[in-house]
């Protein structure tokens, strides 16, 4: 009989065990780890944006000659000579509980000019390495995609 009770213990354990871990339970600190991967990126350097297409328009020409600083208190910078426009800058997870960089949001703000306005988003994040993060945005009103793709300097 006593060993019937430990036998069922030792199984009640061990459900108990396997049934209480998920994969979820380190998918948040991967998706923190790609949050950090990403934001530790685009505030290393200056950036360029060398895509930028409004519906399939390629308006990339509205940004030559800019660079971009993406710093740590969040604010976003777009210098070209003695023209400057401050935005903000952040990166969010849409969905903590996995660990899928689609989750990411790179959230792109500019109040001035209209130009930079467009650029105000939240882009899902398409690739990134070292020296360049691409992005998307499927606009919800009228269904027309962009795409925004910044390189390091």
């Amino acid at each position: 009989m006593k060993a019937l009770f430990l036998k069922s213990l030792l199984v009640y354990v061990l459900v108990f065990t396997f049934s209480s871990c998920s994969n979820d339970d380190n998918d948040s600190s991967n998706s923190n780890t790609n949050q950090t991967i990403i934001e530790n990126t685009i505030q290393s350097g200056t950036w360029r944006v060398t895509k930028y297409r409004d519906s399939g328009d390629d308006e990339t020409n509205h940004f030559s000659g800019y660079t971009f600083t993406f710093s740590a208190n969040n604010t976003l910078i777009a210098v070209n000579g003695n023209i400057t426009n401050t935005g903000s800058w952040s990166i969010t997870d849409s969905n903590s509980s996995d660990d899928n960089m689609d989750d990411l949001d790179f959230n792109i703000s500019f109040t001035s000019p209209p130009n930079f306005e467009e650029l105000t988003e939240d882009w899902e994040i398409i690739s990134r390495t070292d020296a360049k993060i691409e992005l998307i945005h499927v606009s919800g009103g009228n269904g027309g995609t962009d795409y925004l793709t910044f390189e390091k300097n």
